[in-house]
């Protein structure tokens, strides 16, 4: 009986793009699908998972545990995975830790325990006994977005460093002097991170981070709104609050319209991690964006290297300043209908 390997060679393509075809994948050019349909009428192959599953001791399925489902860029990152891996002749598993480590731990062992080819995390913080015991067992597993120090798997995420230089800068030419940073947990690598990238580009525009203009938050909305509360108080508060995630960002917004302010004539918003309603916001929200799809079809790709024994590659793209109107930007203007 042919296999997939059979129809890759006659069809002249890898096995990756069989899947693909088979998969219904739009990435597959014409000419390379008309040739594996053809291998694949001439073969007689025919798909059958389970008895694959029964040959090669395989599920098929990979597990994904994302931080937070609430969370767009997490529900974004989660539909790109599902996506390739089905592509790729994968199902998908999701366990939402909802920033909550024990319930992170918990997905885990349960996705384990149900003999899962490869496993995608993105860690709710930058320890886990379980994740490291894991590792060194062989697991196939990649980290997503965040990942924790010492664990030796590979790591899918974006560098924002740069956009978050980009966007003091454009603060600066703004007029900005005063800016303010709702940071995320300093016990993920992406919180501690944000808010060192930031307080180095502010340094280099000769410009202080006082611990007043900078607040502890949890990636959720609520402390986005307890930080920006806490700002507004002060004698001298921020002319710019920048939120380290969106969902922050949203609490931040919250807080300055429960007080019968406006952005940004009274203070300035900005975010990181753009997500699609933020241009529908009033004003539109100056955001940094993640290539969230990309993040998400390179963390399958990679962990079903590893599943076939090829060798890890860590991946690294860049962030991007999204610049709107919500940090004193001028209106984009109008064209004349006379």
């Amino acid at each position: 009986m042919a296999g997939i390997k059979d129809v890759a060679a006659e069809a002249g393509v890898s096995v990756a793009t069989v899947s693909r075809v088979l998969n219904d994948h739009p990435s597959v050019s014409s000419e390379a699908r008309a040739r594996v349909l053809a291998a694949v009428a001439v073969l007689g192959y025919r798909p059958n998972a389970v008895a694959r599953s029964l040959r090669t001791d395989q599920t098929r399925t990979l597990g994904l545990v994302i931080s937070d489902v609430l969370n767009p860029y997490f529900t974004e990152l989660a539909r790109s995975v599902e996506e390739e891996a089905r592509a790729l002749g994968y199902s998908v598993i999701i366990g939402n830790a909802d920033e909550r480590p024990e319930l992170q731990d918990h997905h885990v062992r349960t996705l384990l325990d149900r003999r899962i080819d490869g496993l995608l995390v993105s860690p709710t913080d930058g320890g886990s006994p379980l994740m490291l015991d894991a590792a060194r067992a062989g697991t196939p597993m990649v980290f997503v977005d965040r990942w924790i120090k010492g664990v030796d798997v590979p790591v899918v995420r974006a560098d924002g460093q740069g956009a978050i230089r980009a966007l003091v800068a454009h603060l600066y030419g703004l007029g900005h002097r005063r800016l303010a940073i709702i940071a995320g947990p300093a016990a993920t690598t992406t919180g501690s991170e944000r808010v060192r990238a930031f307080r180095e580009a502010m340094a280099e525009y000769g410009l202080a981070l006082p611990d007043a203009y900078t607040g502890q938050g949890d990636f959720q909305a609520g402390s986005g709104r307890r930080v920006t509360e806490r700002f507004l108080d002060l004698a001298e508060p921020p002319e710019v609050v920048f939120a380290a995630d969106n969902l922050m960002a949203l609490g931040a917004l919250d807080a300055i319209r429960a007080r019968g302010l406006r952005v940004p004539d009274d203070i300035a918003l900005a975010a990181f991690d753009d997500i699609s309603w933020f241009v529908h916001t009033d004003p539109p929200i100056t955001a940094i964006a993640q290539p969230t799809g990309e993040l998400g079809r390179a963390a399958v790709q990679a962990v079903v290297a590893r599943i076939e024994g090829r060798p890890p590659r860590s991946v690294t793209l860049p962030a991007r300043l999204v610049a709107r109107r919500s940090c004193g930007e001028p209106s984009p203007t109008r064209r004349s209908t006379s």
